[in-house]
Parts: C-alpha cells; sequence; structure tokens
C-alpha cells in the first residue's frame, strides 16, 4: 500500500468508534496498514489526497502501556496538589463515564475510543482525537486529542482533560506530557475534585519515577466553593504553599512554606506542615487551643497525635503557660475485639496549697506533683458477661478546677463485672469516691468493695399473670477513718397482674425479705439516725400491696386523652430501722417517681414501715404535634404508730403532701417539665422543679429551677434545702454564625439553709460566645467566668480561643 493511500482513509461508517488493537511493537505500521486495507475494502474504493498523514476516523482501539499507558497519566493527574494562582471552581468538563464495553483482561491494554485517529509514518506519531475516551483497571480518561511521538517516547493529552480513578476522584486540566518511560512526567493548569469533596488546583506538577508528586504555587481546600446558590465562593479555609510534595506510597502531604488561610485572608503561617489523604488515622498535629485566665495566664495547647494502629492511638499536648509551670497531658485509646478503653492523664509540677481560705497560694506553700487520671473501659466477653470500669484520682482538691479541666467536687471509681440473661442478673460492683469539697474529710467517704447483687426471675406459668423474683445481696463499706459497715440479704417479690372485665388493671404484691448486718467504729458518724447499733443484727422485712388502675380513654379536643384512677393499698408491719445503720436511704424526699413505690426510701437500709392508702390521677391528651401528660397524688397513713421518716420530707404526718409532676411537648420545639410537691396544710410549694427548652435545633433556650422549701433539720446534711436557677441558649444570628451562653445561679439564702454564705443572688459561674461553624471550619470565642474561690483556684474570668479544621486529611 502506499504512502497516498495512508494520507486520507474513509470507513464507510464515519463517526462510529470500531474497536481494534494497538500495541507498541515494530509491527504497529503493519498493522495499521492491514486495518486500513480493511476499511478501504468495506467503502468500496480508494480514497486519495495529499498530506503528510494519514486519518482513520471512527476508530477505536486498545492500546499497551507505550502504547498510551494510563497508568503514568493518572497518578500525574490525580496526585497533583492545586496552585493558588489556579481556580478552585468547577471546570466546565463532564467526568468521562464508565465503559459501555467489557474492559481488557490484559492488565497492559487500554481500552479507547474517539473520532478521529491519525498515524504519521514519516515522523512515527500516533495522534488519537475527538472526545478520545480510555479505560484501564477502573481508571478512566476523557480529552480532545492525545499524541504519542513514538520515536521521542512522549506522550501528550490535551484539551479538556478529566481522569476519574477507581475511587471516584476526578481531575481535570488542560494538558498532561509524560517522557518515554511514563513514569515521570508533568500536567498544566490542574484541579482535583476528591471523592470525598476535597479539591486540588495546580498550575504545574511533575511525578519522579518514584510516583512521588512536586507541585509548585499549590492550594488545598475541603469546603464547598459555591454557595446555596450553586454560584461561585471563597471557601472558609485553604493551604496554600509554595511547594508541596505528595507522596502515594505513605500518603502523605508534605508543604514548604503554607499558610492557612481563613475567608481569603492570610492569617496562620506554617513554614513546615503536612497531613495525611486519605490514610485514616495518621500521625500529626492537631488542631491548637488558646486561652487565658487570670491564675495560668496565656496558655497554648499543641496536641499531636500518633496513629498506633487502625485500632489504637495516642494524643500528647503539652500546655505552656505565660504564669505557671507547663502541664503534659496524654491520652491513649484502644479498640479491641471485644470492648474499648481509654486513659487520659494530667500532670505538672506547680505551687500546692492546702489552704482553701485565702484567696492565693501562700510564699511558704511547696512545689509538689499534681496531676490526675480518668480512665474507662468496658469489654463484652460473651453475649452474657461483661466488664466495665472507670477511675478518677486527682492530687489535690483544687487541680482540677484550677487548669479548668472539671468543676466536678467528688470523683468515683467504679468496676463491675456483670452477666445478664432473658430471666437472671448478676452484678459484682466496687466503688470509691473521691472528696473535693473543702468541708468534707477524705477519711470518711465509703470504699465499697465488693457490692454483689443476684437476682432471678422465674415461676411466670404459677398462677396465670403472675411472677416470682429472687434478689440476693450482699455490700461491704469500709472508711479510713470511719464506720464500716457490712450487709447481707434475700428477699423474694410476688407480683400477680389482672385484667378485670370492666377495663381495671389490679396488681397484687407480696414481698418478704431477710436482713444481716454489721457495723463498728459508729461514734464516727455524727448524725446519730444514721449510726444503727453496733455489732451483728438481724432484720426481717414483710410487705403486702394491692394496686389498681382503671385507664379510662376516648376523644377529646380533637384528640385522644386518657384518664386513669389510681389507688394502691399498702401493709407493712412495725420494723426496727434504727438498729440498722443507714448507708444508702438517706436522701428521701416524696415525690411523684416514688409516690406508688413499696418503699419510698431511696437503697435497702431503710423499710417504710406503714399501712398507708394512696391515691393519684393520671392524664394524658395527645394531639396532632402536641401532647400533655401528668399526675397527681396523695399518700393517707392508716396506723398511728410514729414514723421514721424525718421532717420535711412530705411524708411524716399521717396525711402527706400532694405530689405532681406536668409534661408538655409541643412537635419538637418545646419540651416542658414541671414537678412539684404542695404542703397539705397550706398549699405552699415545697418543692418547684421546672426544666424547660424551646427552640429548633439551631436556635433554642433552655431553662432550669428547683426550689427546695421543705423546712428540714439543719443536721441532715443530704436534705438541705436550696434555690437555683440554670439558663442557656444558643441563637443562630445568620447562616453561620451563632451566640450561646449559658449561667448557673444560687439563690439559696440563710434563711433556706444557714449553712449557705450566698445572699440569694450568688452566680456560680457563665460562660458567653460567639461562634462560627459551617461543613469544613469551626471558629468561636468564650468567655467564661468562675465565681468561686478554693485554694489556688480562684475566682476570675478565662477566655477560651477554638479553631477547627473539619476534613482536614481526607
Amino acid at each position: 500500500m502506499s504512502d497516498d493511500a495512508w494520507r486520507q482513509i474513509r470507513p464507510a461508517a464515519a463517526r462510529s468508534p470500531v474497536e481494534g488493537q494497538l500495541r507498541s511493537d515494530p509491527g504497529l505500521v503493519q498493522r495499521l496498514r492491514s486495518e486500513a486495507q480493511g476499511a478501504i475494502g468495506l467503502a468500496g474504493k480508494r480514497a486519495t489526497g495529499a498530506g503528510a498523514g494519514s486519518a482513520l476516523k471512527g476508530y477505536g482501539s486498545d492500546v499497551t502501556r507505550k502504547a498510551l499507558l494510563l497508568a503514568g497519566i493518572l497518578p500525574i493527574a490525580l496526585c497533583c496538589v492545586p496552585a493558588y494562582a489556579q481556580d478552585l471552581q468547577d471546570r466546565p468538563v463532564e467526568p468521562p463515564p464508565p465503559s459501555e464495553t467489557a474492559l481488557p483482561t490484559d492488565p497492559d491494554q487500554i481500552q479507547f475510543s474517539a473520532d478521529l485517529a491519525e498515524y504519521d509514518s514519516d515522523g512515527d506519531i500516533v495522534t488519537i482525537s475527538g472526545d478520545v475516551r480510555l479505560f484501564r483497571e477502573g481508571n478512566r480518561l476523557r480529552a480532545d486529542k492525545v499524541v504519542w511521538n513514538r520515536k521521542t517516547g512522549q506522550v501528550l493529552a490535551s484539551g479538556n482533560i478529566a481522569v476519574t480513578n477507581p475511587e471516584g476522584d476526578t481531575a481535570y486540566g488542560d494538558q498532561i506530557e509524560l517522557t518515554d518511560s511514563l513514569k515521570d512526567g508533568a500536567i498544566d493548569n490542574m484541579l482535583v475534585v476528591l471523592e470525598q469533596g476535597g479539591r486540588l488546583a495546580a498550575e504545574r506538577g511533575t511525578r519522579d519515577a518514584n510516583g512521588v508528586i512536586s507541585v509548585d504555587r499549590a492550594a488545598y481546600t475541603p469546603c464547598a466553593v459555591v454557595d446555596s446558590n450553586n454560584c461561585p465562593k471563597e471557601p472558609s479555609w485553604k493551604i496554600t504553599a509554595v511547594r508541596v510534595v505528595y507522596d502515594p506510597a505513605r500518603k502523605r502531604m508534605r508543604y514548604k512554606g503554607a499558610r492557612v488561610s481563613l475567608f481569603g485572608f492570610a492569617t496562620l503561617p506554617l513554614p513546615v506542615f503536612s497531613h495525611s489523604v486519605g490514610a485514616g488515622n495518621a500521625s500529626g498535629l492537631l488542631a491548637p487551643a488558646i486561652r487565658y485566665d487570670a491564675v495560668n495566664g496565656f496558655e497554648v495547647a499543641l496536641p499531636y497525635y500518633f496513629a498506633l494502629g487502625p485500632n489504637r492511638d495516642v494524643t500528647v499536648t503539652p500546655h505552656v503557660f505565660t504564669d505557671a509551670l507547663p502541664m503534659l497531658q496524654g491520652e491513649y485509646r484502644q479498640l479491641t475485639g471485644n470492648g474499648a478503653f481509654r486513659v487520659t492523664g494530667y500532670a505538672t509540677y506547680s505551687r500546692r496549697s492546702d489552704d482553701f481560705v485565702s484567696p492565693t497560694p501562700s510564699v511558704s506553700s511547696e512545689y509538689a506533683f499534681r496531676g490526675y487520671i480518668d480512665a474507662a473501659g468496658r469489654f463484652q466477653l460473651d453475649p452474657n458477661w461483661s466488664v466495665s470500669g472507670s477511675m478518677r484520682i486527682a492530687s489535690d482538691r483544687t487541680f482540677l478546677r484550677r487548669y479548668d479541666i472539671s468543676s466536678d467536687d467528688r470523683l468515683r471509681n467504679n468496676i463491675r463485672i456483670e452477666r445478664i440473661d432473658r430471666n437472671s442478673m448478676l452484678s459484682i460492683n466496687g466503688w470509691a469516691v473521691q472528696t473535693l469539697r473543702p468541708t468534707e474529710s477524705q477519711g470518711l467517704q465509703p470504699i465499697a468493695l465488693p457490692e454483689i447483687d443476684y437476682r432471678l426471675r422465674f415461676g411466670q406459668g404459677l398462677l396465670e399473670g403472675g411472677r416470682f423474683e429472687l434478689q440476693l445481696n450482699s455490700l461491704a463499706i469500709g472508711r479510713a477513718s470511719g464506720q464500716d459497715t457490712q450487709r447481707a440479704f434475700a428477699s423474694l417479690r410476688y407480683d400477680l397482674r389482672k385484667l378485670t372485665a370492666w377495663g381495671q388493671e389490679i396488681t397484687l404484691t407480696a414481698y418478704g425479705r431477710g436482713d444481716l448486718y454489721n457495723t463498728d467504729e459508729i461514734a464516727a458518724t455524727s448524725q446519730v439516725s444514721y449510726r444503727g447499733l453496733e455489732g451483728f443484727r438481724g432484720r426481717a422485712i414483710g410487705a403486702i400491696a394491692l394496686d389498681m388502675k382503671w385507664p379510662l380513654i376516648g376523644e377529646a379536643f380533637g384528640g385522644v386523652q386518657r384518664i386513669t384512677p389510681r389507688f394502691q393499698v399498702v401493709a407493712a408491719p412495725r420494723i426496727e430501722n434504727f438498729d440498722i445503720p443507714n448507708e444508702d436511704a438517706r436522701s428521701v424526699d416524696l415525690e411523684d417517681s416514688n409516690l406508688f413505690a413499696l418503699n419510698r426510701f431511696p437503697g435497702y437500709d431503710r423499710f417504710e414501715d406503714s399501712t398507708r392508702f394512696t391515691f393519684g390521677l393520671d392524664y394524658a391528651l395527645y394531639l396532632p404535634g402536641l401532647s400533655i401528660e401528668a399526675n397527681i397524688g396523695q399518700s393517707y397513713r392508716l396506723d398511728s404508730r410514729p414514723t421514721i421518716l424525718p421532717d420535711g420530707t412530705g411524708m411524716t404526718d399521717r396525711l402527706s403532701d400532694i405530689v405532681g409532676r406536668t409534661v408538655v411537648r409541643y412537635k419538637d420545639f418545646l419540651t416542658f417539665t414541671h414537678r412539684y410537691r404542695l404542703d397539705k396544710d397550706n398549699i405552699a410549694i415545697r418543692r418547684n422543679e421546672i426544666d424547660a427548652t424551646i427552640g429548633s435545633r439551631d436556635t433554642f433556650a433552655t431553662i432550669g429551677y428547683l426550689r427546695l422549701n421543705r423546712n428540714v433539720d439543719f443536721a441532715l446534711e443530704d436534705l438541705q434545702d436550696r434555690e437555683e436557677a440554670r439558663v442557656g441558649a444558643r441563637v443562630k444570628v445568620t447562616r453561620f454564625w451563632s451566640v450561646f451562653g449559658s449561667a448557673v445561679i444560687d439563690l439559696t439564702n440563710a434563711e433556706e439553709d444557714p449553712a449557705s454564705l450566698a445572699d440569694g443572688f450568688e452566680p456560680v459561674r457563665h460562660r458567653l460566645g460567639i461562634e462560627y461553624e459551617d461543613d469544613c471550619l469551626r471558629l468561636g470565642v468564650t468567655w467564661k467566668r468562675d465565681y468561686q474561690t478554693t485554694g489556688d483556684a480562684r475566682r476570675g474570668s478565662s477566655y477560651l480561643l477554638t479553631l477547627a479544621l473539619k476534613n482536614l486529611g481526607r
């Protein structure tokens, strides 16, 4: 076949791609000529014309690595980093769609289709143009033109390039140039849109033979670049750099001369900076925290994250202060096959004062080690057995407040082993308390080890509707310098539930229990009613109860209402309660939650020995979007023997106070809960508790109020009256900006609690801040003030700056 025949060959099926095979070997020209001759035969004529090249219109082909190796093109396209001179906006090019035909099984072959294929035999150049699409092992490329110079080994793709890898990342550019080895090359005017939402842009990037990508004048952002109206906008933050190097083997991006820009303004310089790219949990610096208070001065926390594996990590955070020695914080976390645990620790060396009266540590106070440990974990050993625990230990009583770690005044440590199946439960528990209150002695704090509780339900088939429950319990409480108590009991309870023909629900309950106690050093307990008698003591408890509910349901006010009268009779013989120490039943109070309880004392050490009649009413109204639930009730003690209940609990007299609760819910906008207790004699409010939440998810307010006006004996420290208000709110000012605040105010006065130093309006602490948050950035400033002073944890204001760059490393 003459060279003229190669200059222009037009198959009969013009513009319709035909599959063929191009291979990078010396037989390429011969095969091209054979295919051309076949095309001439189909056309039935021989086309001639002048020119140095030849054209194969409507030609498609599979190309090997040296023909147009996509493995050389795609890594460069997909791994380049954006240049800040380049546009991060979308390009007017659609990503290449998946192949409509099966891909070649040979990994060295590439399937492609195009409108026009040319071969210049003089220059030994293959040119493919016109909506070029290439496919290889899940990688897809679309371009206007691809040129392969077989003499120089140069492969060049140009014009509206879009490349998509198997992970869904798509790269856009104007030109990709590869060298003869096809392992290194360069790309121009590049934009990469990652499947996970990030995007990169670059003027030009290079890739060496090891796959390492180097880019000059680059930018990266995971933020949206268009607004809600799909109009271009500046991303919330981006990283610009003089040079960026990407190592695909380590999946890490390294920047030189980098700077973080917020809302288009360069702010934070990062001379040397790196982050992972799709590598999951990778080691590196986390966002710093900046804080100021009057005690420690300015504080900068620089957390560093160590990825020890896919299931464990360590975060080390140095805290540097201007007015105190540095503090080191560390946290270890691990996820196992059957559970998880974490351990957090703080350590520093500073002045420690045990003087809780003076607002500042004395000059004579010595420097000492100070720290705190916080740990928790849970493991599910099998479907029934589990182990859990928590530990909180502080070196002294003011460390947590001074360094603003926690405002808790008691730290509880716990370890528990549990077995739970359908009808039984076994719990082996141990706990200890560390007090941080200046007025309490640590030697009087209880250590419970062990506490064992076993429960078994059985006999469901005995007397239709009935059920037995067996409980075995033991507890050992020890104190370093206080009363020690050991307890063991066994109880059996039977409940029989029946529904009458009139719709009443009647429940019969029988309860019996036998206790054995041992206690010593009772003189260490100041409250006489809590001591009991020293030595071994036994106690028998029995009670029987009959409970009736009569729900009446019907339509009302366009909805459904339910009115449920309820009556209960409980009978229990006289019990020698004061012979037994009281460890877990001290904070007793009549509430709606325990009005119909068999024993209205919390815990097991006290049992209400009376015959009483309790009556109440439950009401519920359900309307579209609105629900109202309320209850109210009262009890009357039928016997006249003295009660063991202390004054002020609402149950001292034969006729109890009135208790109730009201809950109102309106869609997801309003939740209002009111609990109350009214004096039976003058309807004075003895307990008034309000909790309300109003608003949407973005703009809302919470209000809490509690007043206990029970006139309790001052000696009962567990039942002291108090009054407190809590308020909090967040208001979304614009789409991304919001303001928030909260406050806790002590309203207790000396009349309510003689030991209180408050004047009736004493702020405890408050917080006020402003925050910006969108899909990839959170920026906020918070002002917090604490009004209480304890030793070196002084009252005063603190300021916190928070900055979180979301999606960094995606």
